[in-house]
């Protein structure tokens, strides 16, 4: 009898720790990030006559989201924010797990005070999601970035689509809009990233070798990505 409760008890506590394990793999800030990157393109795509349009949805090769970027400083100042990548692959047309990044740099254009700003990147060729992938990457730099169009531009978008690597949008205060982000760097979040996974993954690894399943935290981003195939 006493061996008996000795396996039960030993079972139990495998059940708790794997239950913990798994919740501490989802349930953290990197989770919490990824989900809050898909409410953010919900809520966008939603938005009449102001979304992105679907034909450069369709076409990126990777898109990136940083929610809640802060500004701040008077007249001069900066910005600084993390979010996610996700890449899309070009025969299978599916979209990788997200790895988490961040995005640094000086503000563009006049401000006084703070505010929190979402931004949205369109990257549409491979050969900017290789420079990214390659380390620090600074935008206007080591690619071409441009405001991208919103609503029902999109027929007026293919010389932006063709000339600019990346197509950049903000929304701050309910206001959406392309917009020029020349100068910010973006750099892999290693830290996140072995959070977010439960194991130390580089951004190629997770984005292109697929060397990490998709995280429950990414289904609703997901399910918005799948809508333009």
């Amino acid at each position: 009898m006493k061996k008996y409760f000795v396996v039960i008890g030993v079972v139990l506590l495998y059940a708790l720790v794997f239950s913990s394990v798994n919740a501490y793999a989802e349930d953290n800030k990197w989770s919490r990030l990824v989900e809050e990157s898909g409410r953010v393109l919900d809520q966008i795509q939603q938005m009449p006559d102001q979304n992105i349009p679907e034909n450069l949805l369709r076409d990126c090769s990777a898109i990136a989201i940083f929610p809640s970027t802060i500004s701040a400083g008077f007249v001069l100042g900066g910005k600084y924010g993390q979010g996610i990548i996700m890449v899309r692959d070009d025969k299978s047309r599916k979209w990788s797990a997200p790895a988490i990044f961040t995005i640094a740099g000086g503000s563009w254009g006049l401000q006084i005070g703070g505010q929190a700003t979402d931004f949205v990147l369109l990257i549409m060729n491979r050969r900017s999601v290789d420079g990214i992938l390659d380390g620090q990457f600074k935008l206007g730099a080591d690619a071409s970035v441009a405001g991208g169009p919103v609503g029902r531009a999109a027929e007026a978008s293919t010389d932006i689509q063709l000339k600019g690597g990346i197509l950049s949008y903000s929304r701050s205060r309910g206001l959406f809009a392309g917009v020029k982000l020349e100068g910010a760097v973006i750099t892999q979040h290693w830290d996140g990233d072995k959070e977010l996974y439960g194991k130390g993954l580089s951004a190629r690894e997770i984005l292109i070798e697929n060397k990490t399943g998709m995280p429950d935290s990414a289904k609703e981003l997901l399910k918005v990505l799948n809508k333009y195939k």
